[in-house]
């Protein structure tokens, strides 16, 4: 979604204060991608019960696989649950965090919990029998390979003499 015209411009600037431009420019876009999707439920609202955590999700692509990580920190991996139907990956679980502290005079018991949902629209040609899932410290790693008909083909350039 593009709310702010220059949005798209070339991002290439030494100069701290552009630097400080573009991050809050990024951080007002994204909440307005947030609202857009889902208002007043994926904010992070400083104040009253609309807050809701969702984890961050980082995609890269090669001509062979797709991978992708997202950070759950106090998420175990049997709260989670990955599914993949057509083109659509969903990433879904609970987080269940507690804390607890005990001195001599004082005792301390925090608890974070709430259950996530994040949908991703993967490209065409991910063979979905070849996934490989693995949930170490707090981050989930998915590899989704490629088929053999979505691998980029070299097409062959002919010169006329």
């Amino acid at each position: 979604m593009t709310l702010i015209p220059w949005k798209n411009k070339q991002r290439g600037s030494d100069q701290p204060e552009t630097s400080r431009m573009l991050s809050l420019r990024d951080e007002i876009d994204r909440l307005f991608d947030a609202f857009v999707r889902e208002p007043f439920g994926a904010i992070d609202w400083p104040f009253s019960g609309f807050a809701r955590w969702t984890p961050a999700i980082d995609i890269a692509e090669d001509d062979k696989e797709v991978t992708l990580r997202a950070e759950l920190p106090g998420v175990e991996a049997g709260d989670l649950d990955v599914s993949i139907s057509g083109n659509q990956l969903v990433l879904s679980g609970e987080k269940k965090e507690t804390s607890q502290s005990e001195t001599q005079d004082s005792y301390h018991s925090e608890a974070r919990y709430g259950s996530f949902r994040r949908s991703i629209t993967l490209p065409d040609g991910i063979d979905t029998e070849n996934v490989d899932a693995r949930c170490a410290n707090g981050v989930l790693t998915l590899r989704l390979k490629k088929t053999a008909a979505a691998a980029p083909k070299r097409v062959e350039i002919k010169v006329k003499d």
